[in-house]
């Protein structure tokens, strides 16, 4: 007798329901030398060629500074693939892919690099693989080449879709450096490209947990009805890193933790985890949803900027037993350095779903533990009942979804404490992604290549929703380049952060979750 899939093993649906290979494309990667396309796209790449992602007509093209040969950027892909590989590289599957590899050289501002390329992807197509004239920019560079690069690719017609041909564009974060760059950059790629053709990403939703909110959120009826105000205490999100800022201490030093981490993945999970139930999972629906909630985020007064929104950097201290030196003596950091490397935030969301109900973020880098988390912590129920026991107090409900690094989701409820005494205990249940599904090899970047070769958008951001997360975070850019920090650094590495962040919660009468590893 066959199986219906509700009664397969969490395992084996996993297995039944893989989707379809993507159809025939060529895929360029502008910046194809540096370091994200090593690290995390080739390997992505292999993961997608041993779960059959991937058409036999397919092929990569690699765009960089560096004068290779084709053969010699292969062999320099081949090292890498072998060093940042998330499982063990099966020679026959790495050679497949490897051998779809090619490599152009040149300077991204020189109009002939792009009729070079126009050249290449055709040559590809007429001897190797028949790409049918789909073509998936991926711009791995920094964002002052983004602008440059979509002009040249309109102007040599590359971009441009005729006889059902597809060309798309992924951009890398950040999508400028405030509200004015922002919109400036829209403005910009908007003349080349159609909104269908241009896919921000943000790998934080390409991890299993994050795209997991909205459906146990929207396909478990126990817990939609509670999803509001009338339940929820308050929320916290947090995204916590024990490194430093390692070899970008340069770009960083110019960026900071709040322009790095917070319009981008702090809001993609703050949208998520709040957003109303989208009319379907058509990625306009799921845009239009997300766009509500960021539009809906109190904007800062200048007042708000300093006591709901703090900042910190790290000095020197032990993390997980290592001395970690301060960030201003990183290498590229200068000595005198005023950008913060943490953010705690208090937002509030003006709408009839969450009014009242703060929602606390903090992120930053050499903190005590590496961990990204959404708490939803549950009102208290009544000590009425229990007036006559030798119960005190209650402790508050609490739901986590673990995001990194184990994925998975617990609850925190009360349970008596047997014995002859009326005694509540707080008890956890848990669910592990390893234990029901399996490991997975991944880099975070599988399912959002796949997506973008696919034309699916769902887990890219929309030009509205980039440009409301600007809006939000640019009065507090404003105030903190108006009122430079006195007291900088102040926390320790190894630390959970500066002592004001905590006072936030505080003066609300609330505590961040203590995380432990």
């Amino acid at each position: 007798m066959q199986q219906t899939e509700s009664e397969m093993p969490a395992k084996d649906q996993a297995l039944a329901s893989s989707p379809p290979p993507a159809g025939p494309c060529a895929m360029v990667i502008f910046g194809g030398t540096g370091d994200l396309a090593g690290r995390k796209l080739f390997p992505a790449l292999y993961n997608m060629v041993k779960s059959k992602l991937l058409s036999q007509d397919f092929a990569i093209v690699g765009v960089g500074r560096n004068d290779y040969t084709h053969e010699q950027y292969r062999q320099v892909m081949k090292e890498k693939l072998q060093s940042f590989a998330t499982s063990a590289v099966d020679p026959a599957l790495r050679d497949w892919l490897i051998k779809r590899v090619y490599y152009l050289a040149g300077d991204f501002s020189d109009p002939q690099l792009y009729l070079r390329l126009k050249q290449t992807l055709v040559e590809i197509a007429q001897k190797d693989h028949n790409l049918e004239g789909n073509y998936f920019f991926y711009l791995a560079t920094s964002p002052a080449f983004f602008g440059t690069i979509v002009d040249q690719l309109g102007a040599s017609g590359l971009a441009k879709e005729v006889n059902g041909q597809w060309r798309r564009v992924v951009f890398e974060k950040p999508f400028g450096n405030d509200l004015q760059s922002a919109k400036e950059l829209n403005c910009q790629v908007s003349k080349v490209l159609a909104e269908r053709q241009i896919f921000r990403i943000d790998h934080y939703l390409g991890k299993e947990t994050v795209q997991n909110i909205l459906v146990f959120r929207f396909s478990n009826g126990i817990f939609e009805p509670i999803w509001n105000r009338r339940y929820i205490d308050h929320i916290q999100i947090t995204v916590a890193e024990t490194v430093g800022v390692e070899k970008r201490g340069g770009y960083f030093d110019m960026a900071g933790t709040l322009r790095d981490m917070v319009p981008n993945h702090l809001f993609q999970l703050v949208s998520l985890t709040t957003m109303e139930p989208p009319i379907s999972f058509n990625p306009g629906s799921v845009h239009d949803e997300q766009s509500k909630i960021l539009h809906a985020i109190q904007p800062f007064r200048d007042e708000d900027v300093l006591h709901y929104a703090i900042r910190g950097q790290y000095d020197a201290g032990l993390v997980k037993g290592e001395r970690v030196p301060a960030y201003r003596a990183e290498e590229g950091v200068p000595p005198d350095s005023k950008t913060e490397t943490f953010v705690a935030l208090k937002l509030m969301i003006d709408n009839w779903r969450w009014a009242g109900v703060p929602i606390y973020l903090r992120t930053g880098k050499s903190l005590a533990e590496r961990r990204t988390e959404i708490a939803v912590q549950f009102k208290r129920a009544p000590l009425v009942l229990f007036r006559n026991t030798p119960v005190s107090s209650l402790d508050a409900n609490q739901l986590i979804i673990h995001i990194s690094p184990d994925e998975g989701i617990s609850l925190r409820f009360g349970a008596k404490i047997p014995g002859a005494q009326m005694k509540v205990g707080a008890v956890k249940m848990s669910f592990n992604y390893l234990d029901y599904f399996g490991a997975t090899a991944n880099t975070g970047y599988e399912v959002l290549l796949y997506d973008g070769i696919m034309g699916d958008q769902t887990l890219y951001q929309r030009a509205d929703m980039v440009e409301a997360g600007w809006a939000v975070v640019d009065p507090i850019l404003d105030v903190w380049k108006a009122l430079s920090p006195r007291n900088f650094p102040n926390y320790k590495a190894g630390s959970w952060g500066p002592e004001e962040a905590t006072n936030v919660m505080a003066r609300d009468g609330r505590s961040w979750r203590e995380i432990k590893e």
